[in-house]
């Protein structure tokens, strides 16, 4: 009997230490990327920080919308509706651009990951500065 769960917790600790070792984030230096994978790995970091600051921009323009006292059309709640829409939007125009369309002109490969998070990179960036441009928010 002791030799039967000795055998299930070895088995348990042996499908669990892979997951946890896996948990952490590789080292990778991404000043000195030179492998697709490390590239890869390094654009979805970029992609990430670029994310968080357009919903940082994003939250600070629902924040100024909140604060307007316009009468209807114009007032907070159609104007907060116009734009989670317009953003909505955005991010399916972004999506479908850049992971449907850019594959395909790349045409697979190993080149096409970092195409695609490139494009979702360029095109995040530039609606973060189009918000923050639009709302005075620099």
């Amino acid at each position: 009997m002791i030799d039967a769960a000795r055998a299930a917790i070895a088995a348990l600790l042996i499908t669990i230490v892979p997951v946890a070792a896996c948990a952490e984030e590789p080292a990778v230096d991404c000043e000195n990327a030179t492998a697709t994978v490390e590239l890869n790995f390094c654009a979805e970091r970029e992609l990430d920080k670029a994310d968080a600051a357009m919903n940082a921009v994003y939250k600070k323009v629902l924040a100024f919308i909140a604060k307007s006292d316009g009468e209807k059309p114009y007032d907070a709640k159609s104007w907060e509706t116009a734009l989670r829409e317009s953003q909505r939007a955005w991010v399916a125009f972004r999506d479908a651009d850049c992971k449907g369309l850019i594959p395909m002109s790349w045409g697979g490969g190993t080149a096409t990951t970092g195409a695609v998070l490139g494009c979702m990179l360029e095109k995040t960036k530039a609606r973060t500065k189009e918000l923050e441009e639009l709302y005075e928010l620099e």
